[in-house]
């Protein structure tokens, strides 16, 4: 699932390539990820797209009010609003010439004023469109914490230092940092050299302030390497990221650690698949976290 870099990417992408569009009309496919469908084809038609930001994994087009403001005052749409989107796993949203033809998969077409479509595709349709109005947008976006390229080193340390629960589960809950993945999660814990079983209450003031930094600055070269693309992940020009060359930790179970050759090892934490070294990232005493079978051994690097 793309995570903060491979979502900025994205956004900025779009940002370069959208913003100032009109959206025309709306065309949509299958709607079963969409919140409701019949909201975006009556609110989206008539707005100009005045921003793209991105909020943890969602990214969020900005959208200026109708202009006919006698007919928008009757349906909300005097006010500005935005477009929520959520890739899921294998979602893809991208500007296109409005006369090529549809890949398989797109399931909603946005209709511009430069004769091209905005549209969004996804195999498996674990993503998510939604339309919001100010109020349901400050709602939804109530729920999430911190952005870990924001949060200031005395926050971060006292947040995580006050939390009982695994620091794997921690970087992964969105209501504590907004965009963390289990692929930054385990680069960042392994470049800390922290075991992701270990209870945030039990890391000390200098390791939980290196987790910070540590995991700011492998975030910052993600995003300026356009992210990993471990499967389907390309960026809104339809170009893949690189950022999977410089993995340390993820996906690399039964490889040779780059600090100390030890083998990499994988183990479920907080419900999910963590790649850890378990000479670098000593597993803290007593836990009892099941490590997985290596497969064939690999000649460590």
């Amino acid at each position: 699932m793309p995570e903060l870099p491979e979502v900025e990417t994205v956004a900025r992408g779009l940002r370069r390539t959208i913003v100032g569009r009109r959206i025309l009309s709306v065309r949509l496919g299958k709607t079963d990820f969409i919140d409701d469908p019949v909201a975006l084809e009556q609110h989206l038609p008539g707005r100009q797209i005045q921003a793209v930001e991105r909020y943890g994994k969602f990214m969020l087009l900005r959208l200026s009010p109708v202009i006919d403001s006698g007919a928008s005052a009757a349906n909300g749409d005097a006010a500005p609003a935005a477009l929520l989107v959520h890739l899921g796993m294998t979602g893809q949203i991208a500007p296109n010439p409005a006369s090529h033809p549809c890949e398989k998969h797109t399931h909603a077409c946005f209709g511009l004023d430069d004769d091209r479509e905005l549209r969004y595709t996804d195999a498996r349709r674990f993503g998510r469109l939604a339309y919001l109005s100010a109020e349901p947008l400050a709602e939804e976006l109530r729920a999430f914490g911190a952005d870990p390229l924001e949060i200031s080193a005395e926050e971060f340390v006292t947040q995580t230092r006050s939390r009982s629960a695994r620091i794997k589960a921690l970087l992964l809950d969105q209501s504590f940092l907004r965009g963390v993945g289990n692929i930054y999660a385990d680069e960042s814990l392994w470049r800390a050299k922290i075991h992701p079983a270990r209870l945030g209450k039990t890391l000390s003031k200098d390791q939980a302030s290196t987790l910070r930094r540590v995991l700011r600055a492998i975030l910052e070269k993600a995003i300026l390497l356009r992210g990993s693309s471990i499967s389907d992940f390309i960026d809104a020009e339809g170009q893949p990221g690189e950022y999977q060359r410089h993995h340390r930790a993820y996906g690399r179970e039964g490889e040779g650690c780059y600090r100390c050759g030890s083998l990499i090892r994988r183990a479920i934490v907080a419900g999910r698949s963590s790649y850890f070294c378990p000479k670098c990232q000593p597993a803290p005493r007593g836990s009892a976290v099941p490590v997985m079978h290596l497969p064939a051994k690999r000649k460590a690097k």
